[in-house]
């Protein structure tokens, strides 16, 4: 699925709403979306920065909800619930930007190989541990392949070389990247 530019003016601007609206504890603005694209059940991830600097970011790889009401609801996780970050508030209001990641399904991989750098993002598990990266950190950290996983890994809270283990199963994935920039 890959949205125009209207339709990601679209999520971005449902994404503001939904955060703006939750920390000046006011209700969101109604929003009825007729188009097909932003009401399929897809996964999504938003990223805040504040200053330049990461701020945020909480996603679903599945939804049982309409594309713009998942990219609302994560948003506003983003700003309050990310465990990294001091939940954002009125002060914040206005002074932000957006990057929300529209994600395609998973892809199980059996070679790191398989792994793209600058397309594909990693999601990985082991036992109880998990981690993911989008496919545009990679990139923005010029990071390789090798490293790339490896960051996943430690995402993880794992050693760096645990996705060598028979028990870790590593998926890819890709992601349109809508932006405020």
């Amino acid at each position: 699925m890959l949205l125009d530019n209207e339709l990601g003016h679209k999520l971005l601007e449902g994404a503001h709403n939904a955060i703006d609206a939750s920390l000046t504890n006011s209700d969101p603005l109604p929003e009825t979306v007729d188009d097909p694209e932003l009401n399929q059940t897809v996964g999504c991830f938003v990223t805040i920065h504040k200053d330049g600097q990461l701020r945020g970011c909480i996603g679903n790889f599945v939804s049982e909800q309409p594309l713009h009401l998942e990219v609302a609801q994560m948003a506003v996780a983003a700003a309050t619930a990310d465990p990294r970050f001091y939940a954002m508030d009125q002060n914040d209001v206005g002074n932000y930007s957006l990057d929300i990641s529209v994600l395609s399904p998973l892809n199980k991989i059996e070679d790191i190989t398989q792994v793209e750098v600058g397309v594909h993002g990693i999601y990985l598990e082991k036992d109880y541990s998990r981690g993911v990266l989008l496919p545009q950190v990679a990139s923005e950290q010029g990071w390789d392949r090798q490293t790339f996983i490896e960051q996943t890994c430690v995402k993880a809270g794992l050693s760096t070389d645990a996705w060598k283990s028979s028990r870790t199963t590593i998926y890819t994935f890709t992601a349109q990247v809508i932006s405020d920039s």
